[in-house]
């Protein structure tokens, strides 16, 4: 079996809806970035590329590439979980933590699960969804920032 872990932060700017985990949640602000700027999800694919070794989310869509600008995160995560499978593994689970002062997550955490586990093609029971709020302290807690963790584990096909 292989272990990889996965981060991700992106600041947040006026604006909405807050995309995450493929989810449009209602919120007051956006979170900006190169690409739609999923912070789950691309700590996600640097999970899964990680327990594979093979580099992380900016080898395989570098953001000096223009066919990058605007990406939706559901292709680099599809396009993850294919390179995972072509060399040999499967995905056994994943355990994600999102940090966000707001919005409340707990409301969304299912559809969230799901839509992460349609895209790789495994059971919702297998992914696991976490929020932690930032107690108002430091980028999280002052909502400058959302960050995102994931730990994802492979087992051989």
């Amino acid at each position: 079996m292989r272990v990889g872990i996965g981060h991700d932060t992106h600041r947040l700017g006026s604006g909405g809806p807050l995309k995450l985990g493929g989810i449009d949640i209602p919120h007051d602000h956006e979170l900006v970035g190169h690409s739609d700027a999923d912070v789950l999800m691309h700590a996600v694919v640097d999970a899964l590329l990680g327990a594979a070794a093979l580099g992380d989310i900016g080898q395989m869509f570098p953001d000096t590439d223009p066919a990058n600008r605007r990406r939706d995160s559901a292709e680099m995560l599809e396009a993850a979980r294919d390179a995972v499978r072509a060399v040999g593994w499967r995905i056994g689970n994943i355990d994600c933590i999102i940090f966000a002062q707001r919005p409340r997550l707990l409301p969304h955490r299912q559809a969230i699960r799901k839509r992460l586990a349609d895209i790789l093609d495994i059971d919702p029971e297998r992914v696991s969804l976490k929020g932690k709020t930032g107690e108002h302290v430091g980028p999280v807690g002052q909502e400058e920032v959302i960050a995102a963790q994931c730990v994802a584990l492979l087992e051989p096909r």
